[in-house]
């Protein structure tokens, strides 16, 4: 998709946010969170990224709506974890498999670039083969399986972790 523009997310594109990753909770097990979000329960988890530092998150707008959402995050809260981030990209349905994510990518990569930001990692609920083929676009590799680690559905998930050098 060519119209697609990649910006930094502003407090005004949170509902949209919600409304995409909602989408994910209640019809997906690639998050395990198992309730909605209101836009005010999402205001902290927006608020943690930043225009500067290893926290980001960036948006793909086309003609002015957000089609989803990249983000690089804590990856862990103690202290020693601070050069390693956890990354992820949700798109809306009607835009996957359009390149959207991989713009996405690109841009986070480049500002994680210049951040102190030594390792980034991804989990992903198998089977996902669209979100692996991607992370291993970007040099992801894989280090491991956890087995069974979710309970979504009535069902348990398996989810691959992928690492990243920086």
């Amino acid at each position: 998709m060519e119209n697609v523009t990649i910006r930094a997310a502003t407090a005004a594109d949170l509902a949209r946010l919600t409304a995409i990753y909602n989408y994910y909770i209640i019809n997906t097990p690639i998050t395990f969170d198992l309730e909605p979000f209101s836009v005010e329960e999402r205001q902290g988890w927006f608020y943690e990224h930043g225009s500067s530092g290893p926290h980001r998150l960036l948006v793909a707008d086309v003609e002015g709506v957000v089609v989803g959402y990249g983000t690089s995050s804590l990856f862990r809260p103690k202290a020693a974890y601070q050069t390693s981030v956890e990354t992820s990209i949700y798109l809306t349905q009607e835009t996957k498999s359009q390149g959207i994510g991989t713009k996405l990518y690109c841009a986070l990569f480049d500002i994680l670039a210049s951040e102190d930001v030594h390792r980034a990692y991804a989990g992903i609920t198998l089977p996902n083969e669209a979100s692996s083929a991607v992370h291993k676009k970007f040099g992801f590799q894989s280090v491991g399986i956890y087995h069974a680690v979710g309970r979504k559905f009535d069902k348990y998930w398996d989810v691959e972790w992928f690492e990243k050098r920086l």
